[in-house]
């Protein structure tokens, strides 16, 4: 075992020196000995971040691979993984999340919740910044955001990371845990008697923050869910939403429209973005009154054209850009799942393999 590795895995990094394992372009992903303060996971499943896996499936379906997408995904990880030692987007910058079993415990490595070796673990850091080795993929879900495969990776001791509940279907809890972070922001951030927007509210986050939404903002507020297809439209009025309108993302005149005449021209106090494309920056910024919040969960986002964009409109928003991790948002979002059956039984539906 080698000594004195860094914290954040500088220790890792092969390209360029000197920076931190998530801007890097290259990590060394061996895994045939590891530092003292590391922790190697035997992975089971990848769960990769929804903006990343559409747009490498929209990559591959131009370049001629719709017949053979699930092989072709399947190659992609294996190159990516090889040439920069982790599973992060060249395109987008994002990576995801992994499920695996813990096959060693560093002397040195920081333990926040009790594991032990062969115990069942969920990352809670980005795939972009995990040293990630890829022996063999074994299935791809093209219609779940994730990935089976034979491998190994490193989480340093700055990472954090859940036990899995031992009552749970495990890709059902990886699903909940990916997104995690965007329910515990909506229930920090969401006040009693809000208008609260969600721009994408019937994707997998966005069914989370719906629920969490609607809880905090009460009887007296409201929840407006924007989705892109018809047949989100049921599943937002049952996980929360009290208005449910269609509407593209990427047309800013359109949704303000929308939610001006929803509103009666007072806008949102809030406005969540959990869509999983570009372009829907101003969409978000224009559906919230002067003074109000915008939580950018999409890893989708562009801070320049958000940043740009709201001063060349003169929007006076307050923006959050789409930090995933907040204080136990594991437990928050394992637990609203455990309480709100709608949503348990959606989730059983749409990502486990039953």
């Amino acid at each position: 075992m080698k000594p004195n590795g860094n914290r954040y895995g500088t220790h890792r990094v092969i390209e360029p020196l000197g920076t931190l394992p998530q801007p890097a372009r290259v990590v060394n992903n061996d895994m045939s000995e590891i530092w003292d303060n590391e922790l190697l996971i035997d992975v089971l499943r990848l769960n990769v971040d929804s903006a990343s896996f559409h747009q490498i499936k929209e990559k591959l379906i131009s370049q001629g691979h719709k017949d053979d997408l699930e092989q072709a995904f399947a190659n992609h990880v294996i190159d990516l993984t090889n040439r920069t030692g982790k599973h992060k987007n060249e395109d987008t910058g994002s990576g995801g999340m992994l499920i695996g079993r813990v096959a060693a415990i560093g002397p040195k490595f920081e333990m926040k919740d009790e594991i032990k070796v062969g115990d069942t673990i969920a990352t809670l850091v980005s795939l972009s910044l995990t040293p990630l080795k890829v022996n063999k993929v074994k299935k791809v879900y093209l219609n779940k955001d994730q990935v089976d495969i034979e491998g190994q990776a490193i989480l340093f001791s700055s990472g954090i990371y859940a036990k899995l509940p031992d009552d749970m279907d495990e890709n059902l809890a990886l699903s909940v845990l990916d997104v995690a972070g965007a329910p515990a922001q909506v229930e920090r951030l969401a006040k009693p008697g809000d208008t609260v927007v969600i721009l994408g509210a019937g994707g997998k986050s966005g069914i989370l923050c719906n629920a969490v939404a609607k809880e905090r903002v009460g009887i007296s507020g409201k929840v407006i869910g924007l989705v892109h297809s018809a047949r989100s439209i049921e599943v937002c009025y049952q996980t929360g939403c009290d208005v449910v309108e269609m509407a593209d993302a990427t047309n800013a005149i359109q949704v303000e429209e929308i939610v001006s005449r929803l509103t009666g021209g007072k806008m949102a106090d809030l406005v969540v973005n959990v869509v999983n494309v570009e372009n829907t920056e101003m969409s978000t910024i224009m559906a919230c009154k002067d003074r109000g919040m915008v939580y950018f969960f999409s890893m989708a986002t562009s801070f320049t054209r958000a940043a740009l964009g709201a001063e060349g409109i003169g929007a006076d928003v307050d923006m959050i850009l789409g930090n995933g991790y907040a204080h136990n948002h594991a437990a928050i979002s394992i637990d609203l799942l455990r309480r709100n059956e709608t949503l348990m039984k959606i989730f059983k539906e749409r990502y486990t393999d039953n």
